[in-house]
């Protein structure tokens, strides 16, 4: 890598080939011709129809295409149709509350400048950004998007910002001169970045890397390299595929063999007999259900303003147990904020408005006054939103002013604007009759300009000691510190001179600035603690500054931050021995940040990174759970994240995780009544071909059981409400599968009683001489009441399940009524009869049917009652 920012000027030009006057239009068009042009590549972009196709590739879902097929070629055209149509509806589901589409390459294209204005022979002349080539001279002003990496030859107060490359929050101010020794991203202060933005100032420069060999490039590059991290949910489920593919594959293997040789089926009933066993054990109503249940979890967030564009990130956040968190503008407000002023005799750190000005000191009044008048920026409210147009930093000291109500009317006669040469500014101003000579600026500079300080409300001699000892303590604070001074003139002053500002100037005090943290960030970090969540501060800004914050954030181990340079020093080993003790990390880069994110995940915990900067885009996409802020974010930010914080809000993240924790709950309880009424069907399926007696369901039957009443029911569990605990909780292991040893325990017993509840009622209706529709009806509806009752046993999973909380999920009293009108068009229309094969029913098969289902929640409750008893024990 080419360290551009160590080359003198002369260097600089031999090395781009280049000189002041620009390249030949000739040369530029060779240069082109031969490098390519300035622009990111895009990432391969999936069509709309791929995105949907995707949805099929399931192994449960090949099971019922090919029962399907097979129904088809033994004549069954009907149940293929239905089959065929549960598949398509399950991909549409899943394919609308997942659609998505990957910008984010072309994000970052998107904030590469258009065009350019650049020297051609001596000449000006604006082109296309994407004809820029290395050698080009660019001219830069305020306003310009930086259209490649370039390094500055001359500079004029330009000042650059970087926060979305760097995390940097200030604006930098830029130079030509080189830089000894190897420099951090951020201290590269004679480069400008491709994708930043001049914020005042003006400068010209020669271009040094184009396209993807900028840093914005290289960004574009990491982000194509980073897998997409696959959720825990989508894991644990594939594997929950794979267990019921695995027993599906051995059963029918087995009654195959067992049938050929055993029983004398035909080969249609054979194969009828084999797809009835494949739709009953598939729960294929189960992905439907999981997309709904997901998909009410985004609603409910997207109201507390996290927007979740991943679906499965919902399930995530529930196991989340490390937030790896952006400073600037995530935890701080990024606006700059003087948060401490020191005079002589007081230092002042309650400034909160209003300041009360009679009540100030004389040194005080002084400082307001300086922060308001030597001052070049304003600050405009638009609908609301407010809008810096200048400083960052002159915005704080305006803001200062602004608590003492003071206004910025115009007394300023005379001006020495801002220069990085001198490193400071100074106004000739006229205040009530009386006229003084402002200045603020870098402390060193001004306290060797000084002789002379304020002290209560007289001149005294300098005390050097006393401010130098300030300055250092102010900013092993992180606090930017400016220094302030003034004289009064006679008023027929009408200018003055830089030699003026050497002669009787009184140093009247300090301003400690910094980017203040969220109130709510503080009370959020304090909230994820307690629900066993790390929080870790991942910035780019200089190490003092992210020690102050992580401190006042109460973010553990602030006072063990590590810098950039260190982390490059260490292997992913050291690293990742290192991180979990560690919370501070300083002067980072995108680099430095994905690595972090990989060594968290390497010790087996769901990492979430937040972020709003360009910088970090990788890092987002490679965490299980990418969080970008939705005002202040960069638009590539958004687009790679799982989730968009609406308000910028870094309290929202752990609404977001209070929400997951009871998607969690929820799916886990749809899980947990899916399972034993599939299987049970499947049982049915088995049995009868063992015992060689007919089919008590038909497979279009089976079917309206998984997926019809298993979607309404288990729709009501969706909307459970939190559990009493939920953030007091640990965060879940991901590691640990979803059915543990009780739920296979509760699933297995529970599927062989409901199966077994249908043969007793299917051989009560036989021996009464009832006609076999009518004996597979009550069996359908024996089910249906089984899985009813069932599903108010899963609303706890372990406690009594007829809780208060019962009256505030009102979907449950509406799933159930739906599926009551459902079963009664089954039972009752005839047209729907011949198509089900089914038959109305009279009050004595509907009475047995309910019964027997009713017999499903007593067995459950009181299993939960002896496992409760047995624990506390």
């Amino acid at each position: 890598m080419t360290k551009w920012y160590q080359f003198s000027l002369d260097d600089l030009y031999s090395k781009a080939k280049s000189n002041q006057s620009g390249l030949s239009q000739a040369e530029r068009d060779t240069r082109l011709q031969t490098n390519g042009p300035n622009l990111l590549t895009k990432g391969k972009q999936e069509t709309e129809f791929q995105k949907f196709i995707k949805h099929f590739n399931d192994l449960l879902i090949y099971v019922l295409i090919a029962s399907g097929i097979l129904k088809g070629a033994i004549g069954a055209y009907t149940e293929m149709i239905i089959i065929f149509l549960v598949v398509v509806i399950n991909a549409i589901i899943g394919y609308i509350q997942e659609r998505k589409a990957n910008n984010s390459l072309n994000s970052l294209t998107n904030m590469m400048s258009e065009d350019a204005t650049i020297l051609v022979n001596s000449e000006k002349v604006v082109v296309d950004a994407s004809t820029l080539v290395v050698g080009d001279i660019v001219l830069l002003s305020p306003g310009n998007i930086v259209p490649a990496d370039i390094r500055i030859i001359e500079a004029y107060n330009l000042v650059v910002e970087e926060a979305i490359l760097t995390g940097e929050s200030v604006p930098i101010e830029k130079n030509n001169v080189p830089i000894e020794g190897d420099a951090d991203l951020g201290d590269r202060i004679n480069l400008a970045f491709s994708g930043t933005l001049v914020n005042s100032g003006s400068g010209k420069g020669v271009v040094v890397e184009t396209g993807d060999r900028t840093e914005l490039g290289k960004i574009s590059q990491s982000l194509k390299s980073v897998d997409q991290t696959v959720t825990p949910l989508i894991q644990k489920m594939k594997l929950l595929n794979k267990q019921i593919f695995g027993i599906l594959a051995i059963l029918i293997a087995f009654l195959l063999v067992f049938s050929l040789m055993f029983r004398d089926f035909s080969s249609t009933e054979l194969v009828s007999a084999m797809i009835a066993l494949a739709v009953s054990a598939v729960p294929e109503g189960l992905p439907a259900v999981l997309s709904i249940i997901l998909a009410m979890g985004v609603g409910r967030m997207a109201y507390e303003k996290a927007i979740i564009k991943k679906m499965p990130a919902v399930e995530t956040l529930g196991s989340m147990s490390v937030i790896c968190s952006d400073k600037t503008g995530t935890l701080t407000k990024n606006e700059m904020s003087v948060v401490s002023v020191i005079t002589k005799e007081t230092v002042y750190t309650e400034l909160a408005a209003p300041i009360k000005w009679e009540e100030s000191s004389i040194g005080m009044q002084r400082l307001l006054e300086i922060g308001l008048y030597c001052n070049d920026t304003k600050i405009d409210y638009h609908n609301g939103k407010r809008e810096v147009i200048g400083n960052p930093t002159e915005a704080a000291l305006l803001e200062l002013s602004y608590k003492a109500n003071l206004s910025q009317d115009n007394h300023t006669l005379y001006k020495i604007p801002f220069d990085s040469a001198y490193k400071y500014m100074a106004t000739l101003v006229d205040i009530n009759d009386r006229r003084f000579i402002y200045l603020k600026g870098a402390p060193d500079v001004l306290l060797s300009m000084m002789q002379l300080e304020l002290q209560g409300d007289a001149s005294t001699a300098l005390d050097l000691q006393y401010w130098d000892d300030k300055i250092v303590e102010y900013a092993k604070k992180g606090q930017r510190v400016l220094a302030a001074a003034f004289k009064e003139v006679s008023n027929d002053t009408e200018s003055f001179t830089h030699d003026d500002l050497s002669n009787d100037m009184v140093f009247a005090g300090l301003y400690g600035i910094i980017d203040p943290p969220k109130a709510e960030a503080i009370e959020a970090v304090g909230i994820a603690r307690s629900a066993g969540i790390s929080v870790k501060m991942i910035t780019g800004d200089h190490k003092e500054t992210a020690i102050a914050i992580a401190k006042e954030i109460g973010i553990e181990h602030y006072d063990k931050a590590l810098v950039g340079k260190e982390l490059e020093e260490m292997t992913d080993e050291e690293l990742r021995d290192v991180v979990l003790t560690h919370d501070v990390f300083a002067r980072t880069t995108p680099e430095h940040k994905l690595r972090l994110v990989s060594a968290i995940q390497d010790h087996g915990l769901i990492a979430a990174m937040t972020g709003d900067g360009v910088n970090d885009a990788a890092a987002l996409k490679k965490a299980d759970i990418g969080v970008a802020m939705g005002i202040k974010g960069t638009q590539v930010t958004k687009d790679t994240a799982d989730m968009v914080l609406a308000d910028d809000n870094f309290a929202t993240i752990v609404k977001a995780v209070k929400e997951g924790r009871r998607v969690y709950d929820n799916l886990q309880k749809a899980i947990f009544f899916a399972l034993p009424t599939a299987f049970s069907q499947g049982l049915l399926v088995v049995i009868s071909i063992l015992a060689g007696i007919e089919l008590p369901l038909t497979p279009v039957q089976i079917l309206w059981l998984n997926m019809v009443t298993t979607i309404t029911l288990s729709f009501a569990l969706g909307y459970e409400p939190y559990a009493e605990d939920i953030m007091q909780r640990k965060p879940r292991d991901p590691k640990v599968n979803i059915l543990n040893t009780y739920a296979i325990i509760r699933v297995t017993y529970v599927s062989f009683i409901i199966g077994l509840l249908g043969f007793l009622i299917g051989g009560i209706l036989r021996n009464a001489g009832a006609e076999l529709a009518t004996i597979q009806t009550t069996i359908l509806q024996t089910l249906v009441f089984a899985q009813a009752f069932y599903m108010i046993c899963c609303r706890e999973i372990t406690k009594f399940s007829i809780t208060p909380t019962i009256k505030e999920n009102n979907v449950l009293w509406y799933s159930l009524g739906i599926l009551l009108v459902l079963q009664i068009a089954i039972i009752y229309l005839p047209f729907i009869n011949t198509v089900m094969e089914t038959a109305p029913l009279g009050f004595k098969e509907l009475g047995i049917s309910f019964l027997a289902g009713l017999s499903i929640f007593v067995i459950v409750e009181a299993e939960k009652f002896f496992y409760r008893k047995f624990k506390k024990a």
